[in-house]
């Protein structure tokens, strides 16, 4: 194997190395499956493994290399979270009575990948139903973090940010709905993009939900990576029409509107009063803003003209509509009964969204596009909103009811549910966010920072965070897992 490539590389240059001969897929592959082997039993982030299917695609891979054939992903390895439908691999998204589901066909983002030649390494751990800042579960056991194995990968693809932070895999797909692949970048110190909406097929992200849906919103599915280009080399792989649409739909995402950071105009998010970071992720925020400027950069504070509070409750009931489907009508009755009644305006916004009538969650479609129309004002004058991707960096393992847990944030008690507020303003309106590492806290945490951009502008954050891996700060290995 050539002497440069590591598992710390970066995807494109290992790429460039399959590319110039100084390595195999076999060899590539060989490194990552003694990588999970040596770390694996510690950290619990890749809990599906697939690793006979992953060397048989990697011979393939280089014979097609042999041949002449080229293609974006030929002969690299990666992995796909658990709850991606992939034929023949188990399929549960942590939930007990799925543990043995195992689809029969790949969906569309899984034949893209296979399609571009990679070699799946295996599959990741999440939490029950996708619902959590953690990756625990009863199916596959809880998945720690590299930098602390005490505390959170985040979630809920939690075992995909971990595998990339401790050089297990270059590449990886999850999903988000409530910040389920930006967290797990924040809180592992490694690089996810929410695309906007409907760039990327949204079926296949969960057991038996196999079809294309355009009334489930918000939910989408991205790529993870230890760098932002090679964000941008799975992008291009996974981007595209969904089954039905490809007959006549063609994607031309427009180029990212700066290629330098003096040409772009970033806007900074006002501290909120609906949930106050922590001092040192609001220091991160400040610190981008000076480098900016300093950069040459028009920076400034801004948000859309949107009421916040509205906009958090909006998008609170539009959540638990899309992931209380299938639930029992009158568990769902019992249990929002509770949360309305709690006192709580969190939990009562979320209540409400399990019970909405047919009128009521049009209204909130219609309030939704009302708000879409605020980002396009928005970015009219603005390129990019930097924000804090979460409220701090990553937390001790929870446990015990969501409802109830509380975070300890510059000694106040807040409420776990408020992790929910800086990963919403891109999901209630389907904007793409950027999320990349922003150094390290005073505990020697990861703390991360998003970027979120101009609907089906993808590139322009995507292309943000490439200029500040480059010039301010990128990925770092944690120190018990060196290369």
């Amino acid at each position: 194997m050539g002497d440069a490539i590591g598992p710390y590389s970066t995807a494109t240059e290992m790429a460039a190395a399959l590319d110039r001969g100084e390595v195999s897929s076999a060899e590539l592959v060989e490194m990552h499956v003694g990588r999970i082997e040596q770390h694996d039993s510690d950290i619990n982030a890749i809990p599906v493994r697939s690793f006979e299917r992953a060397r048989e695609s990697a011979q393939r891979a280089d014979a097609a290399r042999a041949a002449g054939e080229r293609s974006a992903l030929l002969g690299l390895p990666l992995t796909l979270k658990e709850s991606t439908q992939v034929a023949g691999l188990p399929q549960s998204a942590g939930l007990l009575p799925l543990r043995d589901h195992r689809p029969t066909e790949d969906c569309r983002i899984a034949e893209r990948i296979f399609a571009a030649g990679a070699c799946l390494l295996g599959k990741t751990n999440i939490p029950v139903a996708l619902s959590d800042w953690q990756a625990d579960s009863p199916v596959y056991g809880r998945t720690n973090n590299p930098w602390d194995l005490g505390r959170s990968p985040g979630g809920s693809t939690g075992g995909g940010g971990a595998a990339l932070a401790a050089g297990m895999t270059p590449l990886e797909i999850g999903s988000d709905i409530g910040g389920s692949i930006r967290v797990p970048a924040a809180f592992c110190g490694v690089y996810g993009h929410r695309p906007s909406e409907t760039v990327i097929p949204r079926e296949g992200a969960f057991p038996r939900a196999e079809l294309p849906n355009p009334a489930e919103v918000m939910g989408v599915q991205g790529p993870l990576a230890r760098s932002a280009f090679d964000l941008e080399l799975l992008f291009d792989v996974v981007a595209g029409p969904v089954v039905g649409e490809d007959a006549g739909w063609r994607m031309e995402l427009p180029p990212a509107r700066g290629r330098r950071l003096s040409e772009l105009r970033v806007a900074i998010m006002p501290a909120l009063s609906l949930a106050q970071p922590s001092s040192e992720m609001q220091g991160k925020v400040d610190e981008l803003a000076s480098f900016a400027a300093a950069a040459g950069a028009t920076v400034g504070a801004a948000m859309p003209d949107v009421d916040h509070d509205a906009y958090f409750h909006d998008y609170l009931m539009l959540l638990t509509a899309m992931t209380s489907q299938g639930q029992p009508r009158s568990q769902r009755d019992h249990v929002a009964a509770g949360m309305i009644g709690s006192g709580d305006p969190v939990l009562a916004a979320m209540g409400r969204g399990m019970v909405l009538e047919a009128h009521e969650y049009l209204a909130l479609l219609r309030r939704r596009e009302a708000a879409r129309a605020a980002w396009r004002s928005f970015f009219g004058e603005w390129d990019v909103l930097v924000a804090p991707t979460i409220l701090d960096a990553a937390f001790t393992h929870q446990t015990g009811e969501q409802n109830t847990r509380q975070l300890a944030i510059d000694g106040r008690a807040v409420p776990y549910f408020l992790n929910l507020v800086y990963p919403m303003w891109a999901i209630f309106a389907g904007q793409p966010a950027t999320a990349f590492p922003a150094g390290l806290s005073g505990a020697g945490l990861p703390l991360g920072l998003q970027a979120i951009g101009p609907y089906l502008e993808d590139r322009t954050t995507i292309r943000f965070a490439q200029l500040l891996e480059r010039d301010w700060h990128g990925f770092k290995a944690p120190p018990a897992y060196p290369a």
